[in-house]
């Protein structure tokens, strides 16, 4: 049977890199040829994959208020367009699936400019940059929950809910069980692909007024790799049980030993968490692009899925949470009830009918 080939076109952070490499995981098994391009930031989450081809494609944000790297933005933009232009040429895909990011855009404008065949996918709650200068030449827009802001009525109709891609292990792995005892808070820190620098500034003296009240806790923190020391000799000085560790690709281990997360509001891991089953303290990222993280984590909060704390809020308002957690374990075991009526596990077999029906339609 001759395979079908599709690109996987995805920007640089985890949060574009892992639905999008997910996404190509899953077309292999259902007989597509799968190649995924990305820039250098994005390559370095990638696992080696015998049956993916990946390409670096160059790419860079143009909102630096500096002229002299605006216009090395351009040229750097401007090289990987014509460099996307080129690859098509010699390798096109029956179609490409955009997955956001800057990096995605130049080989989805090359597509466009020779009539290929591309959607894009939206899994914030705001839609992204590249996303919605891609919206006019794209066949479909393919987005998370509908109630996505930031499409213009005109491109409306293009616009399918086809709900989180996250990893397939942590959509067929069930991790939550039931709060029975609740004798400490087992708490997991995520700080996205990037790790949040501010997180291991103020979270610990907060765990460490915690422990001072007795509240038993352990805690799972991401850091960066220059704060490993700083925070694990913090941690053993105040005797709080703690495991530091950096980014990693076995993040579901680190689900399993926690009943409580405090994360940023990245889509992909508030997509993650609630799949997983595991009540989260949202802390949006203030300079997220269209303040989009906040969106995302209000969302979240209003489903009943988790708490929203702004990052100028968290002295004053995540230790009196954390108390009020440990006190009334019914809070997060209604946040488990509601986070159980959702799932996302027909979202790869869905995406793939609606691909195959595009690529049965006539240009």
């Amino acid at each position: 049977m001759i395979k079908k080939k599709i690109l996987i076109a995805t920007g640089g952070t985890g949060g574009h890199v892992f639905p999008a490499y997910s996404l190509a995981n899953y077309l292999i098994r259902k007989n597509f040829n799968v190649i995924l391009t990305t820039d250098r930031r994005g390559h370095k989450y990638l696992e080696t994959n015998k049956n993916i081809n990946i390409i670096e494609i160059p790419a860079s944000p143009l909102k630096n208020k500096n002229i002299i790297k605006n216009f090395l933005s351009i040229m750097i933009n401007f090289f990987s367009l014509l460099k996307s232009f080129l690859f098509l040429l010699l390798n096109r895909p029956l179609i490409i699936f955009g997955t956001g990011g800057y990096a995605s855009f130049p080989i989805c404008l090359a597509a466009s400019i020779l009539k290929i065949k591309f959607v894009i996918y939206e899994n914030n709650m705001v839609v992204g940059k590249a996303n919605k200068y891609l919206l006019p030449f794209a066949r479909k827009i393919f987005v998370s929950y509908k109630e996505l802001e930031g499409i213009p009525e005109k491109y409306k109709e293009k616009v399918i809910e086809v709900g989180n891609l996250i990893r397939e292990e942590i959509i067929n792995t069930n991790l939550s069980t039931e709060i029975k005892k609740f004798d400490n808070i087992k708490i997991l820190v995520l700080g996205g692909s990037q790790a949040a620098k501010v997180f291991a500034e103020k979270l610990p003296e907060i765990f460490e007024k915690l422990k001072d009240i007795q509240i038993p806790l352990k805690v799972f923190q991401q850091c960066q790799k220059n704060q490993n020391e700083r925070l694990t000799k913090f941690y053993k000085n105040s005797g709080i049980e703690c495991e530091v560790f950096n980014f990693t690709n076995k993040i579901i281990d680190y689900y399993s030993k926690a009943n409580l997360v405090i994360t940023r509001s990245g889509a992909s891991a508030l997509g993650e968490l609630i799949n997983a089953k595991v009540p989260f303290i949202s802390i949006p990222l203030p300079a997220s692009a269209d303040n989009h993280q906040y969106k995302n984590a209000e969302f979240y909060a209003k489903k009943g899925y988790g708490y929203l704390i702004e990052e100028k809020d968290i002295k004053e308002k995540l230790y009196s949470l954390l108390c009020l957690i440990f006190k009334d374990t019914s809070l997060l075991k209604n946040i488990i009830t509601n986070q159980r009526q959702y799932s996302d596990k027909n979202t790869f077999k869905n995406l793939n009918i609606l691909i195959e029906k595009i690529l049965n339609e006539k240009n």
